[in-house]
C-alpha cells in the first residue's frame, strides 16, 4: 500500500501547482483585458464614492491642470481627520475621471517651525479667503493648548484660484453633524470652484431700481459673490418696456420676437409702490421666462428707529404689488413675527446722563429662521437671521404650479398683525413659552410651473394692437422666489469718514457669528438659473451612524471582552474546522485509491 500512496501524494501536488498557475495567469489576463475598460462600482449604502454626472461631465471636459491645495494634514483631532479622509477620496474619483487634470496636495500650515513665517502664511491665507477655526488640544503636560486650522483649500484653474471651506458651522447641528455636512459637501463645493474658474455659468441677473431698494453698498456682498459666477447689473426699469426685453419685429411677417435680456431680476426692499406700467413689465418679463425673487417687507419697521424712540408702530406697506404676487401662487401677510429662537441686539441699559453701557438682549422681532433641509436649496444651510419678518402663504390651486416653503420659524413663535406697537420694554420682560404657539410658520416659498399673467383679461383692447407690447398670457416654464424679508439681503455697511466697506453678509456685528443668508440665498439663485445640475449636485447624503454614548459607557467592560475574546474564538474555530475538514478530505481520497 505504501508504495502507491507516494505517487497518488505527487499527483495532488502536481495538480495543486497546475491549479495555482492557472489562476495566476487567469488573474493576469482579467486584468490586461479589464484595462481597456472603464467601470468603477460603489457598494456602500449611499453611494458616497459614486460622482454625480454633472461632476464627471465638468471634469472629462477639463482642458488644463485644476490643482487643488488643501490645507489640512498634520497632527489632527479625528474628526478633522474624518473630514481629510473625504476630501483625499473625492479628489481620487476626481482623477478617475479627469486623470492628470486633476493635481493635489495636502499641506500643514503648523509644519513651518519658524513661528513669524508661520503667522504669516497664516494671513495669506485668510485674505484668499480661507476661514481659520480654533481647535482645543492637550499638550504632554494635559494643559489645554489652541491651535488654528485652516479646513479648506485654494483651487488653481487657467491662472485664477478661488478659496473654498469645507467646514460647515451650522448652530443649529451638533459637531458630528456639522462634520457628516461637511463632508456630504466636499464634492459639491470643489466642482462649484473648478465651474467658477473655468466660468461655465454666464447668465444675466438684474437688481431692480427705481422703487427704494436697496442701493449697491447694502447688497455688495451678495453682489460680489454672484459677480464671480455671473454678469451682475443694476436696472431702473422707469416704465421703459425695453429695460429687461428686447422686442424685434420681423419686417415682412410683422410678427414680434421677444427676448428677455436677463435670466434673473431680485427685486430688493423696495419701499415706494410700483406703477402699473413696471409691474408689466416685470410680468412680461416673468410670462418670457425670466425668473424672479421678491424680497419683501410688508410692514414698515426699522431697527434704526428704535434709537431714538422707546417703542414705534409697524404699519402695512403699501406697494401695489400684492395682486401681482397673489395671482403669480404667494402672498406675503401684513405682519410681524415673533420668535423664541432669535438674534441678539445691543440695548443701552445705563440711567439717563450717564456713559452709555450697551447690553446684549434677545430681540424676539429677529427670529432665526430655518431652511427647508428637504429641499435642495437648503440643505446643510445654517439658520438665516430676519429682521422685522412676514409671514408668506402659498395661495391658490393652479396644477401647473408647484409650491415649495423654503425657510420657515422654529417651533416657538407667533404672528402680531400690523399695525402693531413695538417697544424696547419688550427685553425686559421674560420670554413666556405659552405665549409663542405657533410652529414653523412659512416666511419664503419657492413657485415653479408656468404662470397666469396678472393682466389676463385686464389689458385694453388697443394695447393688444399695440405689437411692440407683444402681450403674452401664460408664461414659459420658470421660477419665482417670494421672501417676507427685505432685510435678508442686505450686509452691513461700515463707515469710516467718506469710506465705506460692507461687511460680509450674514455676519453679526455684536456676537461675531455668521449666519446662513449667502448661502441660503446663493443656494436659491444656482437652483433657479440651473436647478438639474444644482440637485444633483446637493443631492449625496452619508449617513451619521453614531454610537450611544450611553450605552457604551454602562456596559465598557462587556464590549471590551467581546472585543477581546470573541476574535479569538473564532479564529480558533476556524482553524479546527479547516483542520478536521481537510483531514476528512484526504482520508477519503486515499481510502477511494486503496
Amino acid at each position: 500500500m505504501e508504495i502507491n500512496k507516494i505517487p497518488t501524494r505527487k499527483k495532488y501536488k502536481f495538480q495543486s501547482y497546475q491549479e495555482l498557475t492557472i489562476l495566476f495567469f487567469s488573474i493576469i489576463l482579467i486584468n490586461y483585458i479589464s484595462s481597456y475598460f472603464f467601470f468603477r462600482i460603489d457598494l456602500t449604502a449611499e453611494k458616497r464614492y459614486t460622482l454625480t454626472e454633472t461632476t464627471k461631465s465638468i471634469l472629462k471636459k477639463l482642458n488644463d491642470i485644476a490643482y487643488v491645495k488643501v490645507y489640512l494634514d498634520g497632527d489632527l483631532p479625528y474628526g478633522f481627520l474624518r473630514l481629510k479622509k473625504g476630501i483625499k477620496e473625492t479628489l481620487d474619483e476626481f482623477r478617475s475621471y479627469a486623470g492628470e487634470n486633476i493635481q493635489y496636495d495636502f499641506i500643514d500650515p503648523t509644519a513651518i517651525n519658524d513661528i513669524k513665517a508661520q503667522k504669516e502664511l497664516q494671513k495669506q491665507l485668510y485674505k484668499l479667503g480661507l476661514t481659520p477655526t480654533n481647535i482645543q488640544e492637550k499638550d504632554k503636560d494635559g494643559k489645554l493648548i489652541q491651535r488654528i486650522v485652516f479646513p479648506g483649500a485654494i483651487v488653481s484653474y487657467g491662472g485664477k484660484e478661488v478659496a473654498v471651506d469645507f467646514l460647515k458651522n451650522n448652530i443649529s447641528l451638533s459637531p458630528e453633524e456639522n462634520l457628516n455636512a461637511s463632508i456630504e459637501e466636499v464634492e459639491f463645493a470643489l466642482i462649484q470652484a473648478i465651474r467658477k474658474l473655468k466660468n461655465d455659468f454666464g447668465q444675466k441677473i438684474a437688481f431692480i431700481e427705481g422703487h427704494g431698494e436697496l442701493n449697491e453698498w447694502e447688497v455688495a456682498d451678495i453682489t460680489n459673490a454672484l459677480a464671480e459666477y455671473y454678469v451682475v447689473e443694476r436696472v431702473s426699469i422707469d416704465s421703459q418696456i425695453s429695460s429687461l426685453s428686447t422686442r424685434i419685429i420681423d419686417s415682412t411677417t410683422q410678427s414680434v420676437r421677444v427676448q428677455n435680456k436677463y435670466d434673473l431680476i431680485i427685486i430688493a426692499n423696495p419701499q415706494n409702490p410700483f406703477s402699473e406700467y413696471d409691474k408689466y413689465i416685470i410680468d412680461q418679463f416673468i410670462m418670457y421666462g425670466g425668473k424672479a425673487i421678491w424680497l419683501i417687507d410688508a410692514v414698515d419697521a426699522n431697527i434704526d428707529s428704535l434709537a431714538y424712540h422707546s417703542s414705534i408702530i409697524g404699519t402695512i406697506k403699501n406697494l401695489n404689488i400684492s395682486d401681482q404676487l397673489f395671482k403669480y401662487g404667494a402672498r406675503v401677510n401684513p405682519n410681524l413675527i415673533q420668535d423664541v429662537q432669535c438674534a441678539i441686539i445691543p440695548v443701552n441699559t445705563a440711567i439717563a446722563g450717564n456713559q452709555p453701557q450697551f447690553s446684549p438682549f434677545p430681540w424676539v422681532y429677529f427670529p432665526l429662521l430655518l431652511a427647508n433641509t428637504k429641499h435642495p436649496i437648503g440643505k446643510n444651510v445654517n439658520v438665516v437671521k430676519g429682521q422685522f419678518v412676514s409671514s408668506v402663504d402659498a395661495v391658490g390651486d393652479d396644477p401647473q404650479i408647484s409650491k415649495n416653503i423654503l425657510l420657515t420659524t422654529s417651533e416657538n413663535s407667533r404672528v402680531l398683525n400690523a399695525p402693531v406697537q413695538i417697544s424696547l420694554g419688550i427685553i425686559k420682560q421674560k420670554i413666556k413659552p405659552e405665549f409663542f404657539t405657533k410652529s414653523f410658520i412659512p416666511v419664503a416659498v419657492l413657485l415653479e410651473g408656468k404662470f397666469k399673467s396678472i393682466y389676463l383679461n385686464r389689458l385694453a383692447p388697443e394695447m393688444y394692437a399695440f405689437k411692440e407690447i407683444a402681450f403674452k398670457e401664460e408664461s414659459f416654464p420658470t421660477k419665482i422666489a417670494v421672501i417676507g424679508d427685505g432685510d435678508i439681503i442686505r450686509n452691513h455697511v461700515r463707515r469710516l469718514g467718506l469710506n465705506q466697506q460692507p461687511l460680509p453678509l450674514g455676519y453679526d456685528r455684536y456676537t461675531g457669528e455668521t449666519f446662513g443668508n449667502k448661502e441660503f440665498l446663493m443656494n436659491l439663485i444656482s437652483y433657479m438659473l440651473d436647478s438639474k445640475n444644482f440637485s444633483e449636485l446637493h443631492s449625496k447624503e452619508i449617513q451619521l451612524r453614531l454610537l450611544n454614548r450611553n450605552l457604551v459607557e454602562n456596559n465598557k467592560t462587556f464590549i471590551q471582552i467581546i472585543n477581546i475574546l470573541v476574535p479569538v474564538v473564532i479564529l480558533i474555530l476556524i482553524g479546527i474546522s479547516v483542520t478536521f475538514l481537510r483531514k476528512q478530505i484526504f482520508s477519503k481520497k486515499y481510502k477511494n485509491h486503496e
